[in-house]
């Protein structure tokens, strides 16, 4: 089992490397389920927070931001469009491990989302078309109803819906946890700004570290 072990005596000049090397230790280790997991929360206009449990599919460490994929018209679709930034997390029990993610969002380039979109399994590529994401449904059998027709209508063949793609995460603030023996937990923290003037491409400042209480 891989140890826990502990932060840097020195904290790392930039978070990135070490939270990628976090998550590829998570996705190999055989007693993680579901390394990909990670909590959004997003907020209404009027600061009412909601959260739900997406996929990371995608750390890029420079310049450091995270990738998930979701229904644009979804209600946190929603509530990004009106207030896009959230919070994440990402918790690895079977390791003690734990990362915070907080920035702003931007939309994932349509080329990344095609890629993304092409390499996902027929049945959920049918599904993006099919589901009215977080709308009422009257019973299950009318998802079914228009999943069949969905099928019907492309085929093998289903492009990418418009309303359907990607979020890049560009944390401000990232967090690292190790859990700790008597709850004697080892923790640190990691600012930058960031110049979102350029959506797809904002330009980041240094990071700057410190510890934390556990």
């Amino acid at each position: 089992m891989l140890s826990k072990g502990s932060l840097p005596a020195k904290l790392p000049a930039d978070p990135m490397p070490l939270f990628e090397q976090w998550f590829a230790h998570a996705r190999a280790h055989a007693g993680q389920r579901n390394p990909d997991a990670m909590v959004v929360a997003t907020t209404t206009p009027g600061g009412r927070p909601s959260a739900r449990v997406v996929l990371c599919k995608r750390l890029v460490a420079d310049p450091g931001y995270v990738v998930f994929y979701t229904n644009y018209e979804s209600r946190k679709g929603r509530e990004i469009g009106a207030n896009p930034r959230a919070a994440a997390v990402l918790y690895w029990d079977a390791l003690g491990r734990q990362v915070r993610l907080e920035g702003p969002l931007v939309l994932s380039p349509a080329a990344e989302s095609d890629e993304y979109f092409a390499s996902r399994a027929l049945d959920s590529r049918i599904g993006a078309w099919a589901s009215l994401q977080s709308e009422p449904l009257a019973s299950r059998t009318t998802l079914m109803k228009r999943v069949a027709a969905q099928a019907a209508r492309f085929g093998v063949q289903v492009p990418r819906p418009p309303h359907w793609g990607g979020y890049r995460l560009w944390p401000e603030s990232v967090e690292l946890w190790i859990e700790g023996s008597f709850r004697v937990h080892d923790r640190a923290r990691w600012t930058r700004s960031l110049d979102l003037t350029v959506e797809d491409s904002p330009v980041a400042g240094p990071w700057l570290a410190t510890r934390l209480y556990p």
